[in-house]
């Protein structure tokens, strides 16, 4: 059975940091990423890794967020910096086995809330 368990969400000034983690079971795959979705809207790619190292960013995190992974913990990370409030919102992290398509993703995880607030 295929699980992704996110943690590391909480509340966080403007300005601030925050990494979320993201540990996966059951699946080995090709492709992981971060998506998000502020309340009431679409959910959005932000974030996405293949399993050789490619990376994309949306434009609104491009320089403050990182994702990296952890191969051998079968984990992959979103690593905030500079925090906005505009960043606040349910982040979930999702996976490929085949591709990684930008419009769905084959797994998620249930969603870890990230409030940026003074």
């Amino acid at each position: 059975q295929v699980q992704l368990v996110e943690s590391g969400g909480g509340l966080v000034r403007p300005g601030g940091s925050l990494t979320l983690s993201c540990q996966a079971s059951g699946l080995s795959a090709n492709a992981m990423g971060w998506y998000r979705s502020a309340s009431g809207k679409q959910r959005d790619q932000i974030a996405a890794m293949t399993n050789v190292g490619s990376t994309k960013y949306a434009e609104s995190v491009k320089g403050r967020f990182t994702i990296y992974r952890d191969n051998a913990k079968n984990a992959w990370y979103l690593q905030m910096t500079s925090l906005k409030p505009e960043d606040s919102a349910v982040y979930y992290c999702a996976a490929w086995t085949v591709g990684w398509d930008p419009t769905d993703a084959d797994y998620w995880g249930q969603g870890t809330q990230v409030t940026v607030s003074s």
